[in-house]
């Protein structure tokens, strides 16, 4: 490659860089904080303490009972339901995720001191393994390492669910590696999951009503 090409080829890359590292600029605040609102961004959550601070807010309105959601949201993890995101992209790197369409009895029980699979281990060892803590069965419950997991009834066929993400201290190559990479991944991911227990929990409960 001679020096014209080359140059030109770093000054795309710079171009490049430049350009997606303003688009996140705009779009983080945005996604930090997706269908969440000021009073679920600023009240106290489970698990709180095992935080530096919330990295992100999530939250969505799901037109089923807390029962109906709590059912879908409790068997999560990757040797259990899955995460009914975009195992597509999961299974990219090998995390052998498997979402489930079904409620399965037997992964209804969540307690403190459980783990929850995030990835393969056969690939991926132990390492992907979060503890189980803060349960409140049928409201809530904390992932650590990853963040809360809270319901909240509007009525008796409406839920609001909210995913805080929590902060921890990182080496400041780790924040450039959050700020390009994993904030924008993670939220793709943790909306897809969002929405997919949604349609789950909305569609269980009207197949509950029409048999009703």
């Amino acid at each position: 490659m001679d020096t014209r090409r080359l140059a030109r080829t770093v000054s795309a890359s710079a171009v490049a860089i430049g350009a997606y590292a303003a688009l996140l600029a705009v779009s983080r605040p945005l996604h930090r904080r997706w269908g969440a609102t000021d009073e679920e961004i600023e009240r106290p959550m489970p698990g709180d303490e095992l935080s530096e601070r919330a990295a992100a807010n999530h939250a969505i309105t799901i037109e089923a009972p807390i029962e109906e959601v709590w059912s879908w949201l409790v068997q999560i993890g990757q040797d259990r339901a899955g995460f009914y995101s975009y195992s597509w992209l999961e299974n990219l790197v090998g995390a052998d995720i498997h979402n489930s369409d079904r409620i399965v009895p037997e992964w209804q029980s969540l307690k403190n001191g459980d783990r929850i699979r995030l990835a393969s281990e056969k690939r991926f060892g132990d390492g992907p393994l979060l503890r189980v803590s803060h349960v409140q069965p049928g409201r809530s419950f904390v992932l650590e390492g990853w963040g809360a997991f809270v319901l909240e009834p509007i009525d008796e066929e409406t839920t609001r669910m909210i995913i805080r993400t929590h902060r921890v201290k990182r080496a400041p190559w780790l924040r450039v590696l959050d700020f390009f990479l994993i904030e924008p991944a993670h939220f793709i991911m943790e909306r897809g999951m969002l929405l997919g227990i949604k349609k789950r929990a909305e569609r269980t409960a009207g197949q509950r009503k029409a048999a009703a």
